[in-house]
């Protein structure tokens, strides 16, 4: 019987502190609370440098929403990971590819992938007007 308390105990450390370490970092990645306010300022700096064009506002939306940690926009010069496909013709492939217009796969993609990227945190309408216009402007350049 003593065994099995030690067990027990040992799963309940274990399981307790996993618990411990999920909220304490998802409370890390939450918005600041108790009236505090971001640098809005400061993000923007930090996200015109990752586009590397400071004066280049185009993919900004792009940048934000992090969807250059897969994918590159080489014709907004805007460099990425090489998981996904180069943005720079969705606008006008993804129908063909995916069955479904940009605007329809950008609220409920049809690619898993994509379904689980997006599931989680679907774009606001001004999010998905701005990716739209982004992948607009980079299907005519």
């Amino acid at each position: 019987m003593g065994k099995n308390v030690a067990i027990f105990l040992i799963c309940f450390a274990i399981a307790f502190g996993g618990g411990y370490l999920f909220f304490k970092n998802n409370q890390a990645s939450e918005p600041a609370q108790n009236g505090e306010q971001t640098d809005q300022a400061a993000k923007d700096k930090a996200i015109d440098q990752q586009q590397g064009d400071a004066s280049d506002n185009e993919g900004r939306i792009l940048v934000q929403r992090g969807c250059i940690s897969c994918h590159s926009v080489s014709a907004l010069n805007i460099q990425g990971g090489a998981t996904g496909p180069d943005l720079s013709q969705a606008y006008v492939n993804v129908e063909g590819k995916h069955g479904v217009p940009i605007e329809e796969f950008l609220k409920k993609p049809t690619s898993a992938v994509m379904a689980g990227v997006l599931g989680d945190k679907p774009l606001t309408e001004d999010e998905l007007k701005a990716v739209l216009e982004a992948l607009k402007t980079a299907s005519e350049k």
